[in-house]
């Protein structure tokens, strides 16, 4: 069976283009399922039917152990369950495509449903407040600055964040090159603000950081030259927001799901904002007219004399 895996995670890398993110949750979501199968003696696709499949996707929802030996207190949330179901499901439909399955056992499983829960933002406030907890007077507080004013401003995703490449920024245009999920490329705007705060970083503080700075064509880097990694992004992102004083679960996401409702409260288009973003489907982009509408509720809800409220 695990043969059948590694030819399907090979076609999604080399066919499909996927992230390096979401083929690694393909085999984490497959690993999962293989050593249920192994648990159940089951060894040929042939033998795995639709029944098969839903005991896999109800044992996901119970305490267990992971395919890795982990404990899991408590079951998967329907989110994840769902995601491990799309996963087996592209699994099969490459099965049949390649003529190695005859017919897909997945074909006639439900989806589960779930509530979609909006993303969290920061209003204008907080976001002023992060923007400015890093400490200007030391030359990674620069780089940080410019980090978070980029990330705001342009709605980039981590991964894109962390390997933006000098050659694909265009600050006097005031646009940047970027290649997303997919291996799809968008322009993205910079904007003057973050644009300023970059030509500062680059100026003054890039030069200085490790002996490898000539050398590496990543726009931001570690003090010791290299590439700064998605981990070490989280972590300062997260250490700002507490510096902040901001209560909220902030992470690196939080400032696209930002960059894109501040965009839509303003008056952007939800298609700019679908292109900006970089999303394939304009449904995705739409969860931020949610979090519009959630934000007029409450206002009606606190200033409105006949909202209901309470007094």
């Amino acid at each position: 069976m695990q043969h059948l895996v590694d030819a399907f995670l090979d076609y999604v890398t080399v066919e499909r283009g996927l992230a390096a993110n979401t083929r690694r949750a393909y085999r984490e979501d497959l690993a999962e399922f293989t050593g249920f199968l192994r648990r159940h003696q089951v060894e040929q696709a042939i033998a795995i039917d639709q029944s098969l499949i839903t005991v896999f996707l109800l044992e996901q929802r119970k305490p267990g152990r992971t395919a890795r030996g982990h404990a899991r207190e408590t079951g998967l949330s329907v989110r994840s369950v769902t995601r491990r179901l799309a996963a087996v499901r592209m699994f099969f439909r490459f099965l049949v495509r390649e003529k190695l399955l005859a017919a897909d056992p997945t074909q006639n499983i439900d989806t589960p449903k779930f509530g979609h829960s909006l993303p969290q933002v920061l209003d204008y406030s907080e976001v002023e407040q992060l923007l400015a907890a890093p400490n200007l007077e030391t030359k990674l507080g620069l780089r940080d600055r410019a980090l978070l004013e980029l990330m705001y401003a342009s709605g980039l995703r981590i991964s894109e964040v962390a390997k933006l490449k000098l050659s694909e920024l265009n600050l006097d245009a005031g646009f940047l090159r970027t290649t997303g999920k997919g291996n799809k490329e968008r322009i993205v705007p910079v904007g003057k603000t973050a644009g300023d705060w970059l030509h500062r970083y680059l100026a003054e503080v890039r030069p200085r950081l490790g002996r490898n700075n000539q050398t590496r064509a990543e726009v931001f880097l570690s003090t010791r030259g290299e590439r700064l990694s998605t981990k070490t992004i989280w972590y300062w992102v997260k250490k700002y927001a507490r510096v902040a004083g901001i209560a909220k679960n902030i992470k690196p996401h939080t400032l696209r799901h930002s960059f894109a409702t501040h965009l839509l409260n303003n008056g952007g288009d939800l298609r700019v904002i679908q292109e900006m973003l970089g999303h394939a489907d304009i449904a995705t982009t739409q969860i931020y007219t949610h979090v519009d509408q959630a934000r007029l509720k409450e206002a009606h809800y606190r200033f409105h004399p006949r909202s209901g409220r309470r007094q």
